[in-house]
């Protein structure tokens, strides 16, 4: 599991830093193979693939963020949280300076995948390009790298 003062830390650089928004991702793997989830079509960035990633609640350690996120947005159960794979920051569908901290984990089992706010998923195993935006490139470059 990720160390607590590791976790502190980030939320306090992003206080620091004037980041409204604290948001967290997940490369969820398995055999191989990462979930990647595609946006509705008529919502904020619409159409695009992403990791499985969501807003963390006031008062909201990290670690449960991620944790609630995962399974809010796939149904999945995180087992383990593993490498902490950097941020990046961007401006939300509300204007809010947002920060994404993005995190390995395992899950319990790969299925089913339920989706509640995407169209869509794919485990994809990375060798060609994934088509996400350039900072979930870096995070998933990232990934392959450790």
């Amino acid at each position: 599991m990720v160390h607590t003062s590791l976790l502190g830390q980030l939320t306090a650089d992003a206080t620091r830093d004037g980041v409204q928004q604290l948001v967290v991702g997940a490369v969820v793997h398995h055999d191989g193979k990462v979930l990647l989830l595609q946006r509705p079509s008529d919502d904020f960035m619409g159409g695009i693939w992403e990791l499985p990633s969501g807003k963390v609640e006031p008062g909201e350690a990290l670690d449960q963020a991620l944790i609630r996120e995962v399974k809010e947005e796939t149904g999945l159960d995180i087992s383990r949280i593993g490498d902490y794979l950097g941020e990046f920051d961007y401006s939300s569908g509300s204007g809010k300076k947002s920060r994404q901290f993005n995190f390995t984990v395992n899950v319990t089992s790969p299925d089913p995948v339920v989706l509640q706010e995407h169209e869509a998923y794919t485990w994809t195993n990375l060798i060609e390009e994934p088509p996400v935006t350039d900072a979930v490139k870096q995070v998933l470059t990232r990934y392959q790298e450790i």
